[in-house]
């Protein structure tokens, strides 16, 4: 049986990695896993709900009760959380503003990364995060970490706002993503930190096209080895 092939790619808060993790899937033909709106699928249904944040056997509990679907659909991946589209609703800024402290628990994580790893089972994958190399599937054939300048990342974050129609002040943005940035790095439960063996890939001054084909050459390679 032919061993199934992974991609993993890593890297801090507006990087560019689910667009770029969607595009490579799609080249490849691969199923696009985003480990990032699972834990901001958890955070919405959190704040919904009134669960304490803070409370991570809480937050598991709720867990373990929810039902988190990521469907491959015309128009691109839609995320179902027990049922309803939240597709949107997972990017609001109260959902981005506390989905870093939702992830930082140990008993949250160990079950979400089960449920990644079960994905990963299956079919070949690209699956990105922050953890994805160096915890969730440490024996990926391709790692990369992308990274970008915060000024780059908070202008990103601000078209992206800017295109739904929701206004955003840039400074705010900017010390929000170094903010996101400084608690996912400093958790105790896998840290944000790049793989001893991923490509690092700074994005600051490459277009989407770019990065992807950089991607795809290295998955070529490593096929052909």
């Amino acid at each position: 049986m032919e061993k199934l092939f992974q991609v993993a790619i890593d890297g801090p808060a507006a990087a560019g990695k689910s667009t770029v993790a969607k595009i490579t899937a799609k080249s490849l033909g691969y199923v696009y896993i985003d480990t990032g709106a699972m834990y901001r699928s958890l955070t919405y249904k959190a704040l919904k709900e009134k669960v304490d944040l803070n409370d991570g056997d809480a937050l598991k509990k709720l867990l373990d009760h929810t039902e988190i679907r990521l469907v491959q659909e015309y128009t691109g991946q839609k995320v179902y959380v027990d049922g309803e589209n939240v597709t949107e609703r997972i990017r609001y800024p109260e959902v981005s503003e506390h989905v870093s402290l939702v992830s930082s628990h140990e008993p949250v994580r160990k079950v979400m990364v089960d449920r990644q790893r079960q994905l990963a089972k299956s079919c070949n994958v690209v699956m990105d995060g922050r953890d994805i190399g160096t915890h969730v599937l440490p024996g990926a054939q391709v790692k990369v970490f992308l990274n970008a300048s915060v000024e780059e990342r908070a202008v990103r974050r601000y078209r992206e706002e800017e295109k739904k129609g929701r206004h955003s002040d840039m400074d705010a943005l900017r010390k929000a993503i170094a903010l996101r940035d400084k608690k996912d790095m400093e958790r105790e439960v896998s840290p944000l930190i790049k793989a001893e063996d991923a490509v690092v890939v700074d994005t600051t001054s490459l277009s989407v096209d770019e990065v992807v084909e950089k991607i795809l050459t290295l998955v070529k390679e490593k096929q052909l080895s």
